[in-house]
């Protein structure tokens, strides 16, 4: 299918000079990798029409002037029911991107079991500009959870952190998995209490790290792998390696719109083979609770 781009010079990035056709032919280039990762989950859309320098939205539903041939999914929420886009192919990417979609941020279950989660994900963002408070979380995370056998991924945001990701098997609803998720937070802070907190008030963290595990819950998402985010420099969202956090040049933003490309020459995506690690949480539950 051929999608016409209304406005293709259109300044989206006017920093670096990407323009509208920039970002529809980037989200088309990295369709391979970034759709295996997202596809079934409802998307939410941070639109910005006029570029990241213009008015900016959140959109959650589908509208009226969607056409017939973009997936969607109706599912349940507070006071009834609401509509999502999905994106299965990179043609819907890139009608997304025409109507001024820069961040796609996706579920963390997918349509078909919206209540049973396959990915978990701890946020993790520096309380000021110290990133390497950051990746010690990360790896401390790692290690707490391969203590109980569960393996997990790792990504930039492309803002101002990491998430830190583990893969599930979708046996376990929501609120099972936030409490398994909370309980690894508040042992890691306990262990750690000048560095990392789970306090969700600022003004209780004192300096600290927040260990972020809000997301895990029905309807709240993330931002999805290969996402460009709305910031200067076109800085996108990109799975590591865990060996890459050892990396002097690592940051939140390392990754961007002029070498993302030139990375994906160089090296495999890290999350590739993710969804072959889909875990139950029981026995490390079970772990927890001995």
């Amino acid at each position: 299918m051929s999608i016409e781009i209304d406005n293709a010079d259109k300044l989206f990035y006017p920093d670096a000079g990407y323009t509208k056709a920039d970002l529809v032919d980037y989200y088309q280039r990295i369709a391979a990798q970034m759709l295996p990762l997202i596809e079934g989950r409802p998307l939410t859309l941070h639109r910005f029409p006029d570029g990241i320098d213009g008015v900016n939205f959140i959109q959650k539903s589908v509208q009226d002037h969607y056409p017939d041939w973009i997936e969607r999914v109706t599912v349940d929420k507070e006071d009834g029911e609401i509509t999502h886009a999905l994106a299965p192919d990179a043609d819907t990417l890139a009608w997304l991107v025409d109507q001024g979609t820069i961040a796609f941020h996706v579920w963390l279950s997918r349509a078909d079991t919206p209540h049973h989660p396959d990915r978990l994900i701890f946020d993790l963002d520096p309380p000021g500009d110290d990133f390497r408070l950051v990746i010690k979380a990360a790896r401390c995370l790692r290690k707490r959870l391969h203590d109980l056998d569960l393996q997990a991924f790792v990504m930039t945001t492309g803002s101002s952190g990491l998430h830190v990701v583990v893969p599930l098997d979708r046996s376990a609803d929501f609120d099972t998995v936030r409490d398994f998720a909370e309980r690894i937070a508040e042992g890691l802070a306990a262990d750690h209490p000048d560095e990392f907190t789970t306090a969700h008030r600022k003004d209780k963290r004192r300096g600290r790290l927040y260990l972020d595990i809000r997301r895990n819950a029905y309807a709240q998402t993330g931002i999805a792998p290969y996402s460009l985010r709305a910031k200067p420099g076109a800085p996108i969202a990109t799975p590591l390696d865990w060996d890459e956090l050892g990396d002097a040049k690592i940051g939140p933003q390392r990754f961007h719109l002029g070498n993302i490309f030139r990375r994906l020459a160089q090296r495999d995506c890290p999350w590739a083979g993710i969804d072959r690690q889909a875990q139950s949480l029981t026995p490390a539950i079970r772990r927890l609770d001995d």
